[in-house]
């Protein structure tokens, strides 16, 4: 059998559907790359190599004996560390939680196993998520599969890592503030932020304050991130914010991109520095909607830079996680993380008034947006992928940058809820990936991955993959 390692999620679910491949095949390929592929890179941190084996068995068995067994069918899948799924560690990438082994799935986790998915082990996360690069004191530093010296991004970084290096066809995701679109960017696969509540978060003992954070996909084809979207997606009462799934099917609707859509381009959104390199590469990328027959404007508005408020907020639902445990264990904890949750402890009504009113601000400027435009195209990430160990850059091209001007375009749209994909925009000079990022209205995930697929087509990314390796 020849290796299965860089095939796409839709195309593995295929070969396994005419019984051309097995999961147990599949299966065994996979443990043999990360067994090969993960000492360099760190992509997973917990592994359930047994269960996986014996249950891709099962799976063939039911697939040979003509049984439905759902459209993820064997499919090998990377569980984020932020994430429950049944039998193992959700450790958070942080000490105290080390041994917090757990006996429930997540909704998101629960609805691809339901669909075929078999669960690997876990991938690396920063401590609770709180950077774009992924490093924690518990399991160590994560590599991009192009150069092991440079971060795949964060906060999925270990879950960009493992498509990227190979290691296997889907991962999860969850995305507060770029933690999807990051990593996609840095390590050059495709990303997907749905909608705020299109996929349900939980169960949780809280309710987030933030009402920003989302779960989605990491793959290699954006048919890939379609296909777990169909499995994913809809409301579910644990989570209240969720919303009913939509009525037909993302990867049914594919192909359905309309004709001659108006298009924002925007550089900079008003107020982000960009490496040259990578707004070479985003350019080139842009002439592909041009190309297709779509108006692509210079778009000449601006956001307003929620980057300070959206760090306040988003360090609420982190604050919400650890506030009973936070005394005992800050030792064990990272310290600026532990500096921040300090900080929100003084966080006002009148703070969080202000927040509010900069997110209505914020919502109506793209409100106008979205009446002139169908989608907004950005970069994703103003720079290449920097050091594994961190720091991020504070300056870009010899210009000084705030401490969140390293990734300005993705958080503003987890603060107005709107999707988001990143996918591969070409390779600087360096042989790191570029990314672009398309947004549009709320609620059309759809649209977005439509935009995806056909950009995919046009200039097809799947053409090369870094070298790591046969084996």
């Amino acid at each position: 059998m020849t290796s299965l390692f860089y095939k796409p999620a839709w195309e593995l679910a295929s070969l396994i559907a005419k019984k051309e491949i097995s999961p147990l095949e599949v299966m065994q390929d996979t443990l043999d790359r990360i067994d090969s592929i993960n000492p360099t890179l760190n992509a997973f941190v917990a592994l359930r190599p047994e269960e996986a084996l014996a249950e891709a068995a099962a799976m063939t068995e039911k697939i040979m004996a003509g049984k439905n067994t759902g459209p993820l069918a064997g499919l090998p899948l990377g569980v984020k560390d932020l994430e429950d799924t049944i039998g193992l560690v959700t450790s958070y990438g942080s000490i105290p939680f080390r041994n917090n082994l757990v006996w429930n799935d997540s909704v998101q986790v629960a609805r691809l196993k339901a669909a075929g998915a078999i669960v690997v082990g876990k991938t690396n996360t920063p401590e609770f998520g709180f950077t774009g690069f992924t490093k924690n004191r518990l399991h160590g530093t994560t590599r991009n599969p192009w150069n092991q010296q440079r971060t795949p991004g964060g906060s999925s970084g270990g879950a960009a890592a493992a498509i990227v290096g190979g290691l296997v066809p889907l991962c999860t995701g969850s995305d507060a503030g770029g933690s999807i679109r990051i990593p996609s960017s840095y390590s050059g696969c495709f990303g997907l932020k749905p909608t705020f509540g299109r996929i349900p978060i939980g169960p949780s003992p809280y309710i987030s304050y933030s009402a920003m954070t989302v779960m989605g996909p990491l793959s290699r084809t954006v048919k890939d991130a379609a296909l777990y979207m169909d499995c994913a997606a809809g409301h579910h009462p644990a989570d209240p914010y969720s919303v009913p799934a939509p009525a037909g099917s993302y990867l049914a609707s594919l192909d359905d991109l309309p004709k001659q859509m108006k298009i924002a381009f925007s550089p900079n959104l008003g107020y982000a520095v960009v490496q040259k390199e990578i707004m070479a590469c985003v350019l080139k990328a842009v002439q592909a909607f041009e190309e297709m027959g779509h108006q692509v404007d210079l778009w000449s508005g601006s956001l307003p830079d929620t980057g300070e408020v959206w760090s306040s907020l988003i360090a609420t639902d982190i604050y919400a996680q650890l506030s009973d445990s936070l005394e005992k264990e800050k030792d064990q904890i990272g310290r600026t993380l532990v500096s921040v949750l300090y900080r929100t402890q003084k966080m006002t009504v009148e703070t969080l008034t202000t927040i509010q009113r900069l997110r209505a601000k914020l919502n109506a400027q793209l409100e106008k947006l979205f009446k002139e435009y169908d989608l907004l195209i950005t970069p994703t990430m103003p720079t290449e992928a920097f050091a594994a160990e961190g720091p991020p850059p504070s300056e870009i091209d010899g210009q000084p940058i705030p401490l969140l001007g390293a990734v300005a375009f993705t958080y503003p749209f987890n603060f107005s809820g709107h999707p988001a994909a990143s996918m591969p925009a070409g390779l600087t000079t360096n042989k790191l990936p570029a990314g672009l990022q398309i947004i549009a209205p709320r609620h059309r995930d759809d649209l977005v991955l439509q935009a995806a697929n056909a950009y995919e087509k046009a200039r097809p990314w799947d053409i090369q993959w870094p070298n790591l390796g046969s084996k």
